[in-house]
């Protein structure tokens, strides 16, 4: 269903062609200051996987995968969600050590997203991951890269406003770290989209921990695929968006499933079945190595500091009529 809206008011701050350069520099400056930060080194990623290898990111366990058939090989193929449990794979392939790690840049198609302000069916982010140890599978850590990507977001908006005087968002470096638990706890009344614009309007950039639990309301916050984040060591980095008035997620992340983590997981969901899959039994036999990794919106991250309303305006992707309708009629260039 179509939900989108543009605000009263709004006018892009970048013509056509300067909103593209805007969008390759920011892609450009970003990628090598938060590459930098966390110690990565670019690799090359597929775009899809076979269905049998178990590779492919389930997201909440609902979502269509885009499938088809490779003759060549007699199997067949799927569009990936994400990254997620392959680039765990490749840092094991590709043989990184403890404090190494990859990114690349992955692309989606997500055929059953609903269409609004922020969501497409093509979603493009900068996966990553790095490989850890054991006495770094901490809350501390994780707030210590988060920080680190902050600073790089921070780091490239103030970047951008050199080059481009014109725009305006303002980012806070400043982070606030809260469990979906403390959340419910803070505003029991409202929906989990609802709690995450009420804090964000007040604390700007915050880091929700803790999403794929059950929490006392017998709800989860949000839904996670068992079998790659640990439900107690993973979060969504949000930023305020004074454009759309609400909070808007760049990242979603976490320190990756263990063994004992993914057996309690796997059962909880109701996905044992899973066990069977190659990827899979390498991680319960401790093949693969401990690691923490997530991916960054490229066109959520565009989108937020050149201040547009819709995410059309920073990706080429397809809309529907009413989409196409509404945006003519408030002058939003869709690309």
């Amino acid at each position: 269903m179509n939900k989108v809206y543009i605000p009263d008011g709004y006018k892009p701050s970048l013509d056509a062609y300067q909103t593209q350069r805007a969008i390759e520099y920011i892609k450009r400056t970003f990628q090598s200051d938060f590459s930098s930060a966390l110690h990565l080194k670019r690799v090359s990623a597929p775009l899809f996987v076979t269905e049998e290898s178990g590779l492919n990111d389930n997201l909440s366990g609902v979502e269509r995968a885009v499938s088809f058939d490779v003759p060549a090989i007699g199997l067949d193929a799927q569009v990936v969600h994400s990254l997620a449990k392959w680039k765990r794979l490749a840092l094991k392939r590709y043989g990184f050590g403890v404090g190494e790690g990859l990114y690349t840049d992955m692309n989606a198609i997500r055929r059953d997203e609903e269409l609004d302000n922020i969501h497409s069916i093509y979603v493009d982010q900068w996966d990553w991951e790095k490989v850890i140890t054991k006495e770094t599978r901490t809350l501390d850590y994780l707030r210590l890269i988060v920080r680190a990507i902050v600073n790089a977001i921070c780091d490239t908006n103030d970047q951008l406003h050199v080059r481009f005087p014109q725009l305006s968002t303002k980012l806070c470096r400043e982070v606030s770290f809260i469990t979906t638990q403390e959340l419910e706890d803070l505003y029991p009344d409202l929906t989990p989209v609802e709690r995450e614009d009420a804090y964000l309007k007040e604390h700007k950039t915050a880091f929700i921990m803790q999403i794929g639990e059950k929490l006392r309301s017998g709800k989860p916050h949000g839904s996670r695929a068992p079998d790659y984040d640990d439900w107690q060591l993973n979060g969504d980095l949000l930023f305020w968006n004074d454009v759309l008035g609400h909070a808007l997620e760049i990242s979603s992340m976490g320190i990756r499933v263990d063994e004992k983590s993914l057996d309690y997981q796997l059962t909880a969901s109701g996905h044992d079945e899973r066990r069977a899959l190659p990827f899979h039994k390498m991680l319960l036999s401790g093949e693969l190595p401990l690691t923490i990794g997530g991916g960054i919106g490229q066109s959520r991250l565009c989108m937020l500091m050149i201040g547009c309303a819709h995410i059309g305006e920073v990706q080429s992707s397809i809309w529907d009529s009413e989409t196409i309708r509404v945006c003519e009629k408030a002058g939003v260039p869709l690309l």
